[in-house]
């Protein structure tokens, strides 16, 4: 059991290693549905087990399909799940007096998916979750779903949970929805628009690209509808944290001859970080961080210059200011929420303080109403750490600075725990205040930094009581459950 706050030792011993990381939680939470609509048994592969798919998993369960889990032997965090899917009829319900009660605790995906999908059942509904998931929008899919001739009762007015859904069946109609607040809304929509003969359109910009809904609409397209095996690739945003890890890691060196000098030469290993299985099928938009980084050059330029010691980057950031105009390379930069990346933004934000020029991160909106107010939290969480960050709209700058250790606070955010658990590899006296948060996502996490290579990073965790270091964690201690 995690303990209430932990310190992570930044690395100083060169490392190799090959991670496993757990299933995509957008691709199980999705898989499930499609899943329970099948006309048969399915079998998902690689499926993420975490406080988010479990909240899934149960309220399946409670709806009445049959469904198991079993262990995964190449993963502790994933499972195979089997679901027998009935083509569209959800077994129980509720009365409008009883409706059937639906616990989604903070899963945004279980909430919004659940909602349009209990819509083809019969009878009365009840979505509830933690007072967090009560506060994020809803309004939009719920707007849809009346559209499409369902009772949606938001039950305090304000068309967020807790809510009532009065499920009549497939309902052929149209609807629009707008993604403004959140692709969930269309995805959900989409996710059961096939059973329930819904036409949907939707609303935003460049919707034909946005990355989530993209995601669904192949998901779809690809799922074996009358039952089958499915195949979950690894999650891209959790492997973010171990691709960032290894802007960190002490190089390899060792000789090797060299035919050109005939004599041996010192020679570096190149990537001696590596996630197994990075997916690249294309539906994860988090599958670009690596391709997004290697964009990065003046994150590379600092980076290396902390990693030998010498010049620190806000030192050469001064020299580069000098230099009217910047090479194109050194210019600089900006990384968009909406074109570039995903939820491994925050990996990113995170890495921006080492860079030689300020890095620019725009359409951060969505992630003011997700897990906490992540915008807010990223930039007050780096200041504590002694970097520049400023916010404008929806806009994070980050500029060159000196960090230090901090106590970070998580906003009970699984994101901000583990991207702040990755600065820490690097930044010396970073203390993670409720590490037990990434049970959302990733409950072993912590202990693919503990882990000895090449399974882990070989980070030492320690335990902080009364600001003391009292106990170094290991195994069981620092799964998150």
């Amino acid at each position: 059991m995690l303990p209430e706050i932990i310190e992570i030792v930044p690395l100083e011993k060169p490392v190799k290693a090959e991670i496993t990381v757990p299933g995509s939680k957008s691709i199980t939470n999705r898989a499930l549905i499609l899943a329970a609509l099948a006309d048969g048994p399915v079998t998902l592969k690689g499926a993420l087990w975490s406080e988010d798919t479990e909240a899934m998993f149960e309220c399946l369960q409670k709806l009445g399909f049959e469904i198991r889990q079993e262990a995964d032997p190449a993963e502790p965090c994933n499972r195979t799940i089997t679901v027998k899917g009935l083509g569209g009829k959800i077994p129980n319900g509720g009365t409008s007096e009883r409706p059937l009660e639906l616990f989604v605790a903070n899963a945004g995906t279980a909430a919004r998916f659940l909602a349009a999908f209990v819509c083809l059942g019969q009878g009365t509904y009840r979505l509830s979750g933690i007072p967090r998931m009560h506060e994020r929008p809803q309004a939009a899919l719920f707007q849809a779903l009346r559209e499409l001739g369902y009772r949606v009762e938001s039950e305090n007015g304000n068309d967020k949970l807790p809510v009532r859904i009065h499920g009549e069946g497939p309902k052929p109609g149209e609807c629009r929805v707008t993604v403004a607040a959140s692709s969930q809304f269309a995805s959900a929509l989409l996710l059961s628009a096939g059973t329930g003969q819904w036409q949907v359109a939707v609303d935003g910009e460049n919707t034909d690209e946005l990355p989530y809904v993209v995601m669904t609409e192949r998901l779809v397209a690809a799922f074996p509808k009358q039952g089958g095996d499915f195949q979950i690739e690894p999650d891209a945003s959790s492997g973010s944290y171990f691709v960032a890890a290894e802007c960190f890691v002490k190089q390899i060196e060792f000789m090797e001859y060299s035919e050109q000098f005939d004599m041996p030469v010192r020679t570096q290993l190149l990537n001696p970080v590596k996630v197994n299985h990075w997916p690249t099928s294309g539906w994860q938009i988090d599958g670009e961080f690596p391709r997004v980084l290697l964009n990065m050059p003046t994150l590379s330029i600092g980076l290396e210059l902390a990693r030998k010691g010498e010049l620190a980057p806000e030192k050469i950031a001064g020299f580069f200011s000098n230099r009217n105009p910047l090479p194109d390379y050194l210019a600089s930069r900006t990384i968009s929420r909406q074109d570039d990346l995903g939820d491994s933004i925050m990996t990113a934000i995170i890495l921006a303080p080492f860079s030689v020029v300020p890095f620019r991160f725009t359409d951060l909106g969505r992630l003011r109403v997700q897990e906490c107010e992540r915008v807010v939290a990223l930039r007050t969480e780096l200041t504590k750490c002694g970097a520049k960050v400023i916010e404008e709209g929806d806009t994070l700058t980050v500029h060159p600075s000196a960090l230090h250790g901090a106590e970070i606070e998580t906003y009970n955010d699984h994101r901000m725990a583990m991207c702040f658990a990755t600065l820490a590899l690097k930044v010396p006296g970073i203390r993670i205040k409720n590490p037990v948060c990434v049970k959302k996502t990733f409950p072993n996490f912590f202990q693919k930094l503990a882990a000895a290579p090449p399974a882990g990073l070989g980070a030492q965790i320690w335990e902080i009581k009364d600001g003391q270091r009292t106990r170094l964690l290991s195994g069981p201690d620092l799964f998150a459950d």
